[in-house]
């Protein structure tokens, strides 16, 4: 199945889909590792309010053939770019993310957003909710929280205000219609996406890869960049060899 692969893929270029209230600075320290791999182009997920705009959006500027990398709600993105225009996708590498649709929690969150008023003052991602994303031993790292909060604050309230009322469908019974070579990879104390639903992604695109990053929780390419980067690495490798 993945024949056509082999000798392609380090030829294409990348495109890194961020997750909810992130833009490119999320990737800042995995595309280093990854230069053998074609130039990374990044998908603006600040402007529209569905999963399918955002898709066509990032397919507007995206190259003739791509790596696809989705983190986090881009998950859901890339998955349906690869529906959209699934001969331009190579590869596909799914980070801390899920196949489920939106929880009953996460609808109440979205109603409690949505009878806000619109001009409400937005003040950035807070800090708890930022401490629930990271592997407890990063709670004190700074720097991430501050990269975090950063983002937000560029993404602006608009952009969290379509972001929080994005409806999430359930993919699981579809996942098998992805047919290009597909990573799963997950943090290992992510507390916000479940091993369980890592495991759905992994068992219901045929053929998928599954790896586990250590030390991280569910911020996966600021926690531990250069683990992902070595995981995505060593596998786009061994589709190159056939291995």
């Amino acid at each position: 199945m993945y024949a056509q692969m082999q000798g392609e893929v380090a030829t294409v270029a990348m495109l890194l889909v961020p997750g909810f209230m992130l833009d490119a600075d999320l990737w800042r320290d995995v595309v280093p590792a990854l230069g053998d791999y074609g130039p990374a182009t990044y998908a603006d997920l600040s402007q529209d309010a569905s999963i399918a705009a955002m898709a066509r959006r990032a397919l507007l500027d995206a190259p003739d053939r791509f790596i696809l990398v989705g983190f986090s709600m881009g998950g859901y993105v890339a998955r349906e770019i690869v529906r959209q225009a699934p001969e331009r996708v190579s590869a596909l590498v799914l980070i801390a993310t899920s196949a489920r649709g939106d929880s009953d929690v996460e609808c109440q969150r979205k109603a409690a957003v949505a009878g806000q008023s619109a001009g409400t003052a937005f003040r950035g991602l807070s800090r708890l909710a930022i401490l629930s994303s990271l592997h407890p031993d990063n709670a004190g790292r700074a720097d991430i929280l501050e990269r975090i909060q950063a983002a937000g604050q560029r993404m602006g309230g608009d952009a969290f205000r379509r972001q929080s009322l994005i409806e999430r469908k359930d993919e699981r019974h579809v996942l098998a219609s992805i047919r290009c070579p597909s990573l799963v990879i997950a943090g290992e104390e992510d507390r916000l996406r479940s091993r369980a639903e890592a495991l759905e992604l992994h068992h219901g695109l045929v053929g998928s890869s599954f790896e586990v990053v250590a030390e991280a929780g569910h911020m996966v390419p600021m926690e531990a960049p250069q683990s992902v980067a070595a995981v995505i690495r060593d596998w786009l490798d061994q589709l190159n060899t056939g291995a």
